[in-house]
């Protein structure tokens, strides 16, 4: 029993990990939901399997009727001719006025969702990460980004120790179906 008990505190602690902010980021403070609502187009990202392969990528996110955020993620996979989507659950870790959430799309386990940067004025881009360093996003609200704006949100994630060389730009091609 003792064992179980050591083993069940460790796992908790390894799935708390998941929901931390990489060392010396910092989420943004002022967020506003309801701002935030609706269609993000993916405008770069660092690799991921559960990515990999995918253009005219989007992330929609809506209330959900538990308080939390429901997040609809779209993708193409031009190698199977096929739209791919899964749907999760995003909640605040801490105050709702920072961009700090956790969010899961497999059952009890969540990941962390930072946003780092954001436009405060228009909500027309935003700079997310993960609980590493291993995941980075840049998102728009439109399929492009002008070049100023996507090459400073670039710089700023390197000078935060992401690997920006490896970015993966995304290409918007295709009508995403409702």
């Amino acid at each position: 029993m003792r064992q179980l008990s050591k083993t069940l505190i460790a796992l908790l602690v390894v799935l708390a990990g998941c929901v931390r902010v990489p060392d010396n980021v910092v989420p943004v403070d002022g967020f506003q939901a309801d701002r935030y609502l609706g269609t993000w187009y993916e405008i770069a990202r660092l690799d991921h399997s559960f990515e990999r392969g995918l253009d005219n990528v989007t992330a929609t996110y809506s209330w959900r009727d538990d308080g939390g955020l429901r997040v609809l993620n779209r993708g193409y996979d031009a190698d199977r001719d096929e739209w791919k989507e899964i749907e999760g659950k995003a909640y605040f870790v801490g105050e709702p006025g920072v961009g700090r959430l956790k969010v899961s799309f497999f059952g009890p386990f969540y990941g962390g969702y930072n946003i780092i940067a954001l436009d405060k004025e228009e909500y027309g881009y935003a700079l997310v990460s993960g609980p590493t360093r291993s995941y980075l996003w840049i998102l728009a609200r439109t399929p492009m980004l002008d070049a100023a704006t996507r090459e400073r949100l670039v710089a700023e994630a390197q000078t935060m120790g992401f690997a920006t060389e490896a970015l993966i730009y995304v290409k918007h091609d295709l009508y995403v179906p409702d």
